[in-house]
């Protein structure tokens, strides 16, 4: 009888649940481990929400991966009878010096099929009064996007592992060993079971690549993002729900993003700049006084309504920023049964689906990851 292939996946986040599922969905058998488990406050698939968009800009596979994720997102909603993509949509606002983000992402749209239409500053401003658009010469909105529900669909993502037959074990793997091959097994922090070997491991650590390779230090960086949320004056609270407003991206001088409030949590807004080099497991996180000043004045303007709302809560989570922000699917150079996942670069939690069912294809089929994900590609870094 044939022995069905055992694989250890390293990290229960966004890349890594999903992949444990799509594993066991085609008859793999799967040990799923994570230190502090599925969308914990350390990792980079904690917090709140996400945001689904198809808008990338020209020449990328995202577009076309996010149309994938969107069926699959909506697969899954269906057959848990949860909803975890809300669909707001997504307004992309465009200025008139520097749009090529904007333009190159229309025809990226059309050919994966995402719905979209063009705004010009007056229909806009008709439809969503609440926000200033001086600066902004046009715009795309996305109706059938929106955002995810992060730490809770990490969640479901590994109860529905574990119904599926799948085993999940909250422990911290060492990485003593890594860099040779893995005759005897992980080394686990566990006294009562130490080891564990398989047939083929996923390391999908987010921030803690780095730790668990140090090949990896110089290609995915940790860094520092912080997350606020404003709380809306009673009067105008409803006009920055999703109800009312859509998930948001402003084009400008930076780039600042957001997602209208949900479950009475505030209305949240992010800086895209990537921030200083951050510790997941020991920094502390709080967010920096001068930052959240230029944000309070950002909002000032684009949100005249919440001028004088006060800080209802913040949030500092991390990137995996790899130097040209694609994601990192190859296996490790010393040791074929091992595959590395990673580099999310803030923007990888939406594709959470179709990356698991692409690793899944990947190892069960043993095929070769595309050019565009491989470690070669930094060969001179």
């Amino acid at each position: 009888m044939k022995t069905r292939l055992h694989v250890a996946v390293v990290g229960a986040g966004a890349f890594g649940g999903w992949t444990a599922l799509h594993l066991r969905e085609r008859g793999a058998r799967v040990t799923l481990l994570d230190a502090w488990g599925p969308g914990n406050s350390r990792s980079s698939s904690g917090g709140e929400t996400r945001i689904m968009r198809g808008t990338y800009g020209p020449d990328q596979p995202y577009t076309q991966m996010a149309a994938r994720a969107l069926r699959l997102w909506a697969k899954y909603e269906h057959k848990w009878k949860r909803q975890f993509l809300h669909r707001s949509g997504v307004l992309w606002m465009a200025s008139g010096y520097e749009d090529t983000f904007e333009r190159g992402s229309i025809p990226m749209l059309a050919a994966a099929g995402i719905k979209y239409q063009q705004l010009s500053p007056g229909q806009m401003r008709k439809r969503w009064p609440q926000i200033n658009f001086q600066g902004v010469e046009w715009g795309i909105f996305e109706p059938k996007c929106g955002y995810l529900d992060a730490r809770a669909s990490c969640a479901a993502v590994a109860e529905a592992f574990v119904a599926a037959g799948g085993e999940y074990r909250q422990v911290q793997v060492s990485n003593a060993g890594l860099a040779t091959p893995l005759s005897n097994g992980l080394r686990l922090l566990d006294q009562h079971k130490p080891r564990l070997k398989a047939d083929r491991y996923v390391f999908a650590c987010g921030p803690w690549m780095g730790t668990m390779f140090p090949m990896l230090r110089n290609l995915i960086r940790s860094t520092k993002q912080e997350v606020y949320f404003f709380g809306p004056p009673a009067r105008d609270a409803i006009y920055f729900t999703d109800a009312h407003l859509p998930v948001w991206g402003d084009h400008q001088s930076k780039f600042r993003y957001g997602i209208p409030g949900k479950d009475s949590r505030g209305f949240k807004i992010a800086d895209d700049t990537r921030g200083p080099e951050f510790d997941p497991t020991k920094g502390e996180r709080i967010v920096d006084p001068e930052a959240l000043k230029e944000i309070r004045e950002y909002i000032a303007f684009r949100f005249p309504a919440l001028k004088e709302a006060p800080l209802v809560e913040t949030r500092v989570c991390q990137y995996e920023q790899t130097p040209d922000s694609h994601f990192i699917v190859d296996r490790l150079p010393i040791n074929e049964d091992v595959w590395l996942l990673g580099g999310g670069s803030g923007h990888g939690f939406k594709h959470g689906p179709a990356i698991g069912e692409m690793m899944a294809e990947l190892i069960l089929k043993d095929r070769e990851p595309e050019a565009i994900w491989r470690l070669e590609r930094f060969k001179n870094i």
